[in-house]
This record gives C-alpha cells, sequence and structure tokens, in this order.
C-alpha cells in the first residue's frame, strides 16, 4: 500500500468519485490508500458537496509550506513535548477533527475541540487557540460559542482573570446527559402527536413507537453515564476503614 503524501493526480481521482458518488471506501480500493485518507482529504477540503482537486492540492502545499516556516529548528528549540512525534501528532489532530466534522460539527468548530482534546492541561485561552490554529479571535469565540451551547466546553477564569476553556470528565459526562435530555424530548414531542392523530392509526402508532424507543434510549444513556463516571471518575481516597471513599458529585 502506498505512503506519503497524495498527489495532485490522486486527489482528480478523489473528486472524481466524488462526483461519481462513490462511497469512500470505493475510491480508496482504487487508489490503494485507507479509507480513512480518502475521508480526512475531503472533509478538510470542502467536503463531498465542494470538493475540488486543484483547491485541495494547493491547501496542502499551503499547510506544508506553514509548518515548514514554524517547525522548531536547533537542538534546543520546543517541541512537543513526552517525545512526541510532531507530524504524527498533526494527522492524528486532523483524523480526530474530520470525526467531528463527519458528525456535524463545522470545521472551526471542530478543530478548536480537538485543540482542547489533546492539550494537555485540557484548557486553553482564546489567545493560545488563535496561536496554534492559526485564525481570528472572532473564528475562535463563535467556534466556543457553539461548543457550550453543545455542552462540551465550559469556562473559568485564571489567576490572571483571563478566559479558559476547558474540556474535562465533567464536562463529557454533562454533555452526555444534554444529549439524553434531548432525546427525552423527542419522545415527549412525539407522544403529544399521538391524540392529535388520533389513537390507533398508523400515524399515532409511528410516534408511539418513537416515543417508546427513545424514552429507552435517553434511560439507558442517562443510567449508562452515571455508571461509568462512578467506575471511572472516582478517585480512590483512603477513609478510616481503608475503603475507597467517593470523589465528591459535581453533576
Amino acid at each position: 500500500m502506498p505512503g506519503g503524501r497524495l498527489t495532485q493526480q490522486e486527489r482528480q481521482q478523489i473528486a472524481l468519485g466524488v462526483a461519481d458518488g462513490l462511497a469512500y471506501a470505493e475510491i480508496a480500493r482504487r487508489l490503494d490508500r485507507p479509507t480513512s485518507t480518502v475521508t480526512r482529504e475531503v472533509m478538510r477540503n470542502g467536503g463531498p458537496t465542494a470538493y475540488r482537486a486543484d483547491l485541495a492540492h494547493r491547501a496542502t502545499e499551503r499547510r506544508t509550506h506553514r509548518r515548514r516556516q514554524t517547525a522548531p529548528r536547533g537542538p534546543g528549540a520546543p517541541g512537543q513535548g513526552h517525545g512526541r512525534d510532531e507530524e504524527a501528532v498533526r494527522e492524528y489532530e486532523e483524523t480526530f477533527t474530520t470525526l467531528f466534522m463527519q458528525q456535524g460539527l463545522p470545521k472551526m468548530t471542530a478543530r478548536v475541540l480537538t485543540c482542547l482534546f489533546t492539550s494537555d492541561a485540557g484548557s486553553l485561552t482564546a489567545a493560545d487557540l488563535v496561536q496554534r490554529l492559526e485564525v481570528s479571535p472572532a473564528s475562535i469565540s463563535k467556534a466556543i460559542a457553539a461548543l457550550e451551547s453543545l455542552g462540551l466546553v465550559r469556562r473559568e477564569r485564571d489567576e490572571r482573570r483571563r478566559e479558559r476553556y476547558i474540556v474535562d470528565n465533567d464536562i463529557w459526562y454533562q454533555s452526555t446527559l444534554a444529549s439524553a435530555r434531548g432525546v427525552a424530548q423527542l419522545a415527549e414531542t412525539a407522544r403529544q402527536g399521538i391524540p392529535i392523530l388520533g389513537r390507533g392509526t398508523p400515524a399515532a402508532a409511528r410516534l408511539e413507537n418513537i416515543a417508546r424507543f427513545s424514552d429507552f434510549i435517553s434511560e439507558s444513556i442517562i443510567r449508562a453515564a452515571e455508571q461509568v463516571r462512578e467506575i471511572l471518575f472516582t478517585k480512590p481516597e483512603a477513609n478510616t476503614g481503608g475503603a475507597a471513599a467517593p470523589a465528591p458529585d459535581r453533576g
């Protein structure tokens, strides 16, 4: 299987495949490339409705040029730390960003969330994000607002009175609960339509099935989130009897 970056000819084949409505897996098979390579290439260059081979190739050249300009030089220059391969980290961040985009997040929102997830501190300031992503403060502000509305990020002020944007275990738990509440709201709305459409009618029966299914999913999500939080995120602390004491409930 060939490695390295996509060539311009390969990008043209991807564009033709996308235009023909081929699945990414099929395009990848024809190129003898991993499906993830094709998926990432399309999603970070406009998506299936706007992908163009020439624009994608120029964008990749620009990204490569920027990386060469900003790459640390010399044995004393700061790097990723922890012995990380910088190129491997960048490729992984692009893969993570592509996944978020496939799940419906706009590109900049996905990039900001990936940046927060892959930071060791789990928190960054607006200035940190502007520097890392090389975008405007307005773009960061818009992305953070979107992530806050989804319950994926919270903000607090640090000792220097700067706003920090944070992702942590509790945020992920709260986001999961928010998702469950959305499913529960779907169940309630579906149930409201049953008497309006008439009990016993096919449409009402369909709404009843939607409501029952959504109720079950919502309750299962909440139950699973509570169990996972208790198992994974409770810190053992020695008490007088030597048993683990649960951490305070932050929910």
